[in-house]
């Protein structure tokens, strides 16, 4: 579907015109509040808005000619994209800069945990009246997927757009599971005895699985034994002890493995080390060059029931001027569009954040990546780490927890994880 160039949309108001006249396009996070809930439909001269974004390499090239595409068809507007490196850097970026709101960039990727405190403090804005909006809303563009759009609200608001979406995927060495006699697992039990017979077999010396997110691992776990991860998870309950114990004893045993100083399993994989591993689907792109001229690799659902959505979304801040906003809402809404959404995917390995690419044969019978084929089945049932407070730090400390836990193949389990619990708590309650 075509996006609307901003020069034909016709302006519907007066009062629209008087707000557009009461300040310059750089106008102040305190004239922006006096704006109130009314909404510029129509951009005179140019507007310029500012995204920070931490896409590199083939993702960053895939972000600024989409985002050159889209300045093309609305002159008006203009895009200045600003690089922070990586997720860490860009979140580090927004935290120092909350301090000094004016510094803050029109819109920027995060993951909804990072802006809690920001929403709390009406530092975002909510997009529900843009996306209602009669003139220059979402109107008849495809709506975005709802699980992935409801992992954008935080309290219950719709703060941020999806974009760069990815899920867990399992990653296997067809070549090694043929050797082996091995059926691709389909199920957690089937992943275990699957790793157990590789590790066997082989005499040791292939490990059968492993999981390159700890915390990831833990609250999906969690998740598919009916428990959220929040504030009132019991660490030392049985469902939690159970999951622990699942990922532990294959490690003590040999035939599971965490990536360790790796930091992720596509390496041990592509040197045939490893025959499974379960990942970001959007790290495909990695794992198909790293394996080319070496064996054949499969990609399959995560062997779960419930299935964790990563990636972030972009959100904008209070303290852009009215006509910044309309002009930030119309790049948000063009990099959901369908036509955008397949040229994204296909370009770096995310998801669509939209039904009807997901679906599309362009994208599931793509001849470079074996992700689009399997991902629909990985995401029927996709959750989101509840956005709380303090849930951010939480869930980073139960990954330092889970390593922990694992480091050592000679540990009391379940001491370690009852000395854990004041830890997490006091994480929760800082």
């Amino acid at each position: 579907m075509k996006i609307k160039s901003l020069a034909t949309i016709a302006l519907t108001a007066i009062a629209t015109v008087s707000l557009a006249a009461c300040g310059s396009k750089t106008e102040s996070s305190d004239s922006a509040e006096k704006s109130g809930d009314k909404i510029v439909t129509k951009l005179d001269g140019t507007t310029t808005i500012t995204f920070w974004h931490a896409m590199a390499g083939g993702q960053g090239e895939a972000l600024e000619k989409i985002t050159k595409e889209f300045m093309e068809k609305n002159p008006s507007i203009k895009v200045t994209l600003q690089n922070q490196s990586s997720y860490s850097d860009l979140q580090a970026k927004i935290n120092s800069t909350l301090q000094s709101p004016k510094d803050l960039p029109t819109i920027t990727q995060a993951y909804p945990g990072w802006l809690y405190s920001a929403a709390s403090d009406d530092m975002l804005v909510d997009l529900d009246s843009y996306i209602s909006n009669d003139t220059i809303g979402w109107g008849d563009q495809e709506k975005i997927t709802s699980s992935l759009l409801e992992g954008a609200q935080i309290e219950g608001k719709q703060y941020g757009i999806p974009f760069n979406k990815s899920t867990e995927m399992l990653f296997y060495n067809a070549d090694m599971l043929k050797e082996y006699g091995v059926e691709v697992p389909t199920t957690m039990e089937e992943l275990k005895e699957a790793a157990k017979t590789i590790y066997e077999k082989s005499n040791g010396e292939v490990v059968g699985a492993g999981f390159d997110s700890l915390n990831n691992y833990y609250a999906i776990g969690m998740k598919n034994e009916g428990v959220d991860f929040n504030k009132d998870l019991k660490l030392t309950s049985k469902a939690s002890k159970e999951v622990i114990s699942y990922y532990g004893e294959g490690i003590d045993k040999g035939y599971f493995r965490v990536a360790g100083s790796d930091k992720y399993l596509s390496g041990p994989f592509a040197n045939k080390k490893i025959a499974m591993y379960i990942g970001s689907s959007a790290g495909e792109a990695y794992t198909a060059k790293d394996t080319k001229g070496k064996f054949e690799y499969g990609v399959a659902a995560r062997p779960s029931e419930y299935n964790l959505q990563q990636g972030t979304d972009i959100y904008m801040f209070a303290n852009a001027s009215a006509e910044q906003r309309t002009a930030a809402f119309e790049f948000m809404k063009y990099l959901a569009s369908p036509d955008v959404q397949s040229e994204w995917a296909l370009a770096t390995g995310y998801m669509p954040v939209v039904d009807s690419v997901m679906n599309s044969d362009s994208y599931k019978n793509a001849s470079d990546m074996k992700v689009p084929a399997a991902i629909a089945d990985a995401t029927k049932k996709l959750f989101s780490i509840p956005v709380e407070e303090n849930a951010d730090s939480a869930y980073s400390e139960m990954r330092v927890i889970m390593e922990n836990i694992y480091a050592n193949p000679f540990k009391d389990e379940d001491k370690i994880i009852k000395d854990s619990v004041s830890e997490l708590e006091q994480v929760w309650n800082q």
